[in-house]
Order: structure tokens, then C-alpha cells, then sequence
């Protein structure tokens, strides 16, 4: 009689809970591991992306998270993830295509151990000038070099993203008097051009708006193969408009190889949506100044190899 009461007892609780909180259901959280600084762009999409997942999926959320320390973080996650697992993380052309040519004993990922949900954003690099150069534009940087003029160019890291680009572009322009000065930080380096440290700085948008509206900076050029549309400095052309090579950065979500497909489809989903957000959109090209810019796998996949291509071209300049 005892255990009978027991089950009655049970299941009214059980029933209780699934009403009142959906037990039951196939809600799962995700957390999404950004593996760069907690005040950077990358960290504040995922907060801002996290925080529209309940609009658009009533059984998919995320949940943003940053763990600092790049390769590091990203070895962890591999080794510590396994296929179902609610996790995701960001990887980009820096982790999947530089760091593996460059220092291949601090990675111990490939690209087969994620499966790609989407890119959440891509940043466009922005080429800065000393204000006293006169600079403009590309043409007026191209006419610079010609006629021998030095660049010093300020780049976050000896091995980044950004001294590979200072690296090929000065070297397809045929400069002769180039020095790539890394530093430690991408707000130093984008300080550094305007402290007069450097003539030349390359930087993401943000870093070096505050200066450029102050006049102290001209921005001449963008890493991408169009002209800049959005944002102060929308009408700034690309350096692939005139044939030079460019890397713009992704930031691409994703899934731990092996989790179900059903998983991977809703996720999807899910960040197709937030990428149609009126409200997201505008914060990333206004605020932000990024461009959203979703990629299949095949997509993620060329950019690699185009990344591949000018990281294997200039590798030994690079690195002296």
C-alpha cells in the first residue's frame, strides 16, 4: 500500500515538473567557447548571437563563454569534446591554416575534428597611414612605394594574419625598404601608427576608428576583394580590386565531429536565423563594423586553401 502511494505520489510530482518546466523536453543548451579575448569582437558576437537563440529555437540555446589562450584553448576543447557533446567553439583561418604551417607542435587539431555550423561574422583588415604621408588611397600608396618611400607597418604578432598581409602586399607593390614591427596586442599595433611608432599599421576596423576620426590616421585600403559598403569607412577599396593578395577573418561556429546530424541541422538552423536579424545585422556592420558573410563547408574550405596559398607563398619572409 505504501509503495503504491509512493508511485502515485511520484507521478504527480513528475507530471508537476513537466508542466511547469517542460521536463521532458528536447531542449538542450549549447556552450559556445570563444578562444580569444573576453573584450574582443569575436566574444561579444557570441554574447550577442547567444542572447537571440531563445527568439528563434524554443529547444536550442546558447550560451557564450571565452577562454583565452587560442591554439591552447582550442587543443583542450578537442581533447576534452566528443561527438554529441553540447559544445561548440569558433575556429578561423589563424588556428586551421596558419598556426598548423607556421608552429605545427603547438597544434594538435585538424580540420576533422569539427564539423562547421556557419560563420558568424567575417572582420575586414583596414590598412592605416601616418596622416603626415598624405596618403588617400591605394593609388596614392602604390605611387608612395614606386618612388621608395619606407614602410614601417605596426601588426599584431610576428606570425598573425596581419604580417602575412603587410608581408605580401609591400612585397607584390615591389617595396624595397619594408620593416613589419609585431606587437603584442592588435590595439598597440593600431596605436602605434598614430604614436608615429610606425607609418603604417593594420588593424581591424574598430581598433583604429577613434584615431582615423581624430585625423590623426588615413585608411587607404581594405583586405577584401570589394570596396568597403558599410560603416566610417564605407567607399575604402580592397586590395583584390587592384590583383593584391588578401585574408579577410572568419569566425566560424562549430560542432565537435561526431555529433548527430539532427543536432547539426538545428544549429544550423538556428544561426541562419540570427544572421537574418535586423537588429544583428545592424549592430555588426554599424557597431562593429564586420560583415556578415554566411559560409557552407565548401566555402570555410577554400578559404583555407586561399589562406594556405599566401601563408606557404611568404612563410620565409615572414618569418626572417
Amino acid at each position: 500500500m505504501k509503495f503504491a502511494s509512493l508511485l502515485k505520489t511520484t507521478a504527480v510530482l513528475c507530471a508537476s515538473a513537466i508542466i511547469a518546466t517542460g521536463c521532458g523536453s528536447d531542449k538542450k543548451t549549447w556552450t559556445v567557447t570563444c578562444p580569444w579575448a573576453p573584450s574582443g569582437v569575436a566574444a561579444m558576437a557570441s554574447q550577442k548571437a547567444a542572447s537571440l537563440s531563445t527568439t528563434y529555437s524554443k529547444d536550442t540555446i546558447l550560451v557564450a563563454e571565452a577562454v583565452k589562450g587560442d591554439t591552447a584553448t582550442i587543443n583542450t576543447w578537442v581533447m576534452d569534446k566528443k561527438g554529441g557533446d553540447p559544445a561548440l567553439t569558433f575556429i578561423n583561418e589563424g588556428l586551421l591554416a596558419i598556426s598548423p604551417i607556421i608552429d605545427p607542435k603547438k597544434v594538435r587539431f585538424s580540420e576533422d575534428d569539427f564539423v562547421v555550423i556557419q560563420n558568424l561574422y567575417s572582420a575586414i583588415f583596414v590598412l592605416s597611414s601616418q596622416d603626415t604621408l598624405g596618403l588617400k588611397n591605394i593609388d596614392d600608396l602604390k605611387s608612395y612605394v614606386a618612388n621608395g618611400g619606407k614602410v614601417n607597418i605596426a601588426v599584431n604578432g610576428a606570425t598573425s594574419t596581419e604580417a602575412f598581409l603587410a608581408t605580401a602586399l609591400f612585397n607584390e607593390m615591389g617595396c624595397k625598404d619594408l620593416k613589419v614591427t609585431p606587437y603584442t596586442s592588435a590595439a598597440e599595433a593600431a596605436q602605434a601608427v598614430a604614436k608615429g611608432e610606425t607609418n603604417f599599421a593594420i588593424s581591424h576596423q574598430t581598433q583604429i576608428l577613434e584615431t582615423a576620426q581624430q585625423g590623426k590616421v588615413d585608411v587607404i585600403a581594405a583586405f577584401a576583394d570589394k570596396t568597403l559598403e558599410h560603416g566610417p569607412f564605407a567607399g575604402v577599396r580592397g586590395v583584390g580590386e587592384y590583383g593584391y593578395p588578401y585574408i579577410t577573418n572568419a569566425c566560424v561556429v562549430a560542432a565537435k565531429a561526431g555529433t548527430p546530424d539532427a543536432d547539426v541541422k538545428k544549429l544550423r538552423e538556428l544561426y541562419d536565423a540570427i544572421l537574418k536579424d535586423e537588429s544583428f545585422v545592424k549592430w555588426a556592420q554599424e557597431t562593429m563594423l564586420i560583415e556578415i558573410n554566411p559560409m557552407s563547408d565548401a566555402d570555410f574550405t577554400l578559404h583555407l586553401e586561399q589562406t594556405r596559398d599566401i601563408v606557404n607563398a611568404y612563410k620565409d619572409k615572414v618569418l626572417g
